[in-house]
Order: C-alpha cells, then structure tokens, then sequence
C-alpha cells in the first residue's frame, strides 16, 4: 500500500504525463527526493498511524497549485466538480453569491440579486473570514463554494468583515433552490432600452439578450448593465458581443509561450444605434471581456466604476477518480491588448457610488444598510441615461 501511496504521489507532484505513463524529467525527479523523504515520516513517525492516504494526496495536489499563486488554478474533489457541472446548468440550491480570490482573501465579488445572499444584503468587496466557524485563510476556492453551498432551507453563517468594520459580524443566511436568470429588460424615459445582465452562467445567457433586444430594437439608444455580474461563460460574451460588432476582435489570448490568438465577432451584428455600458468594481471576467470589446471597437462609452479584474484562461481536466484540476492556460487581453486580469477596466466616465459609511457618516460599527438598486437612487443610471441621450443628440 505504502509503495502505492509513493507512486500516486509522484504522479500528483509530477504532474506531467504521456499516454497516461508518468515523465520523469531529471532534474525535478531529484528534487522530488525530499518530498519522498516527508511522506516516509508522515507515514512511519506521525502520531496518528492510520492517515487518510487519499487526504495526503488531495493535500500534496493543493499545497502544489498554492505555490502558483494563482487562486484560480486549483483541485477540485469529485463532489466540488461535480457541483461545478450543476451550477452551470443555471440551478443549484445555495445562497447565490459570485465569489473569488482578492489579495489572497476570499472576496464577495457580488450576490446575485433576488437571492438570500442578495437579501441578506452582503456587498460586493465584502471579505469572507469564515463559513460555519472555520477559517477561510488559505482555502481552496472550490472548498469554500461547495461550504457555502448545500440542501435547500438549511443554514450557512458567513463571517463577514466589510470596509471600515473592525471585527468581524455574522451572516445567518438560509439556503435556497438558485434559479439564476440571465438578464432583465425593459423601457426608459426618452425612449432608451436598458438590459441588465445578471449572469454569464446561465447557458441561456445570449439567447435571452438576443430576444430582449428584438423587442427593444425600435428604441433610441440601449444601456448594457454589467454591475453586479460576476461572469461566467466565455462564449457567452463572444455571442453578445458580435451583436454588436460587425467586423473586428471581441477579445484575444496570450498563452505561457507568448502565442496571441484572436477571437473575433462572428459579424451577426443586431444593433448599430448608441449604446452606453455600466460596470462597477463587481462586473468580472466575462463581464469585462464584453464591456472590454464593446469600447475597444468604439461601440460604446463605459460609465460607472473600475471592475474587479479576473480574466485568465481555465482549461478543466477531469482526473481518474472523478476530479478534477482548473489549471490557467493563458490570460485574456482586450482588442486593445490591454490585460485585465488583477487590473480590471477602468471606465470612460468615472462615477462612485458613495458607500453607507460615507453617507451616514458612521465609525464602522453601524449594522449592514439596504442594498442600493432603486432606480431612483442610481446615480450611475442616471448618468449613463445622460450620456447616451448626448451620443443620440
């Protein structure tokens, strides 16, 4: 058994194979002695004498990818997978919540409005410290998500520490069945259309843009709002994009050698009249790649506030016992070339939203204030709204 705990984990280590056959590659073979010489230890000397062989393993796999620094290449146990899978089916029971890795802490990115994170009021930037009591300080992305989520009406408490609080508070938060919808639309003074898209996740994503701009397509002038949307399905993005661009480049890669490829605008081009983009520092990954490709090619003007900045290539490949590893294969630029990953987009027309703290004039100690979304509080709407009544002009 022991010999076959060593084996598995040189394969894990390596990490590098031909036809399933393990590459050993001088140099790191070497360096993989001492690695050995610690399992030997563990396995021999440790305390504890019944030790989870596949614990170490799974453990070997993680502390390996940590050493990346990148939060976004990581493990992922079959069950984590697996869920994976479901929620891009666009239903899953949970709190609804976009989640990621800023600064090396795990970061709401944003809720997903209409949610029970959304209606727990958690905010975007919100740092999360602990799921159910348990530290969230060097845990795998995939380990938090599959924490966070689970059965329909059961309970997750987030410890939650926001901008100018000085400990910690607890979020009780029910979960829920998550049907997440792609987007909302609908009609503006001045006759402007406005489409608010939730989520890339949703395999219906483009689908439903396209339909909420046919029946939008006598309008004026068309506002996209990306604030709030943690992303998702990079064709997604492609899809909506090439709507709006006729001929030229929605968004290209660079991968580890220096190789560009460009992906460009399939040319089923839906709209030609002004359009205006708000982002804000909850709009990532597809959402910038989309605002990124719709102002690089001058079809619009972006409005609100600098965005989260995640944008790198994941390839998935699924292992022999059912998980898998997310590793990144490349990094995603503008048509520009601007790179977005951990530097965001910053707009054409800055403007900040004041925060709670800001208006009320508090210390930090207050209790979680509404959720802004009332259209009549939205001074970024309303600057967008007059932005694109100026370009129709």
């Amino acid at each position: 058994m022991f010999k076959k705990v060593i084996l598995g984990a040189v394969i894990v280590v390596l990490g590098i194979t031909v036809m399933g056959k393990v590459v050993a590659q001088g140099d790191l073979e070497r360096k993989l002695e001492t690695y050995l010489q610690v399992l030997d230890i563990v396995k021999n000397d440790y305390v504890e004498k019944d030790v989870d062989d596949q614990k170490l393993v799974y453990g070997s796999i993680r502390g390996m990818l940590s050493a990346l620094d990148d939060p976004y290449t990581r493990f992922m146990e079959p069950k984590a997978y697996k869920e994976m899978k479901i929620r891009m089916s666009g239903s899953y029971s949970g709190i609804g919540i976009y989640i990621g890795i800023k600064k090396d802490q795990l970061t709401v990115i944003s809720p997903i409005e209409g949610t029970p994170a959304y209606n727990a009021k958690l905010k975007a930037g919100d740092k999360i410290m602990t799921v159910d009591g348990k530290s969230t300080k060097d845990m795998a992305l995939e380990e938090a998500v599959s924490l966070i989520r689970g059965p329909k009406g059961s309970k997750v408490t987030l410890g939650i520490l926001r901008k100018k609080w000085k400990e910690p508070k607890d979020f009780d938060i029910n979960r829920a069945k998550i049907e997440i919808k792609a987007l909302k639309s609908k009609r503006l003074d001045h006759n402007l259309g406005y489409i608010k898209l939730l989520t890339f996740e949703n395999i219906a994503s483009a689908r439903e843009f396209e339909k909420a701009l046919r029946e939008l397509k006598d309008a004026d002038g068309l506002i996209i709002d990306l604030r709030g949307n943690g992303g998702g399905l990079l064709q997604s993005a492609i899809d909506i994009g090439s709507m709006f661009v006729e001929r030229g480049m929605i968004v290209q890669t660079i991968d580890r050698e220096g190789r560009r490829e460009e992906i460009d605008s399939t040319g089923r081009v839906l709209w030609r009249k002004p359009t205006v983009v708000l982002i804000n520092e909850a709009s990532a990954s597809s959402s910038e790649i989309l605002a990124g490709a719709l102002r690089d090619n001058k079809i619009a003007k972006l409005v609100g506030s600098h965005t989260f900045g995640k944008a790198s290539v994941q390839n998935v490949r699924r292992l022999s016992d059912g998980s898998a590893v997310l590793v990144t294969i490349a990094k995603y630029l503008t048509p520009n070339g601007d790179d977005i990953n951990k530097k965001g987009i910053p707009p054409d027309i800055e403007i900040l939203v004041p925060t709670d703290e800001a208006e009320n004039g508090l210390n930090g100690a207050e209790e979680p204030q509404e959720n802004k979304n009332d259209e009549e509080d939205d001074i970024q709407l309303d600057k967008a709204i007059e932005v694109l009544r100026g370009m129709i002009k």
